[in-house]
């Protein structure tokens, strides 16, 4: 399951190569800032932040990243080997639905687990705002196709705001509209469906933010 895993992830239906190469930076831009992998990141250096142990921090990070992110995403490889989704970014709304669920699901069990365990409150925090992201992109797209990658790079821009400062914010700004421009080149969404998912992924973690004050 894990090599059609990654072949799902790397490569490149044919239709596109050979009818507009120009496309394939876009496709990189969306598998390298995809929302599982954009998280998963974020996850170690949240976890190190107010680790009492540099092992620990680790556990965590993996604990997160396994349920929240690979979990899920081998989930969803699993299904496009099938037949059952048309492909690893799931374009049809259709598509985004039994992801969603499993999803969700999983991040649940990584808050509570993480509670369980004793991480630093920002780490299971950490869980609750992708849980929180997650329900609501499940919830628009019972009705509309909102883009999950605006929503989850703009999240992470914010989220760094507040975790780590304006400085290292703003290095990570200029990737907003990179992910939304690629979006818009494969004609996965419509601009407002990526200006939605900019300005929502933004107002979440603000929100959780100023509750949890």
């Amino acid at each position: 399951m894990f090599e059609s895993m990654a072949q799902i992830l790397t490569e490149t239906p044919t239709f596109e190569t050979e009818l507009e190469p120009v496309i394939l930076w876009a496709r990189l831009i969306s598998n390298v800032f995809s929302p599982p992998v954009v998280w998963a990141v974020m996850a170690f250096p949240i976890a190190l932040r107010d680790a009492p142990t540099q092992g620990q921090a680790i556990l965590w990070g993996v604990v997160y990243t396994a349920l929240v992110c690979v979990f899920p995403l081998a989930y969803i490889a699993w299904m496009v080997h099938r037949g059952k989704i048309t492909d690893i970014h799931m374009k049809l709304r259709k598509d985004r639905l039994r992801p969603f669920l499993v999803s969700i699901v999983c991040t649940a069990i990584a808050w509570w687990i993480l509670r369980l365990l004793g991480a630093p409150p920002v780490v299971p925090q950490f869980a609750l705002f992708s849980l929180v992201q997650l329900t609501v992109m499940a919830v628009i797209t019972l009705v509309w196709q909102i883009s999950m990658h605006a929503m989850s790079i703009s999240c992470a821009v914010v989220a760094i705001a507040l975790l780590f400062g304006l400085a290292p914010a703003l290095v990570a700004t200029p990737l907003i509209p990179l992910v939304g421009a690629a979006r818009l080149k494969l004609h996965r969404h419509t601009p407002a469906q990526v200006i939605a998912g900019v300005v929502l992924g933004a107002l979440i973690p603000v929100l959780l933010f100023a509750a949890s004050v």
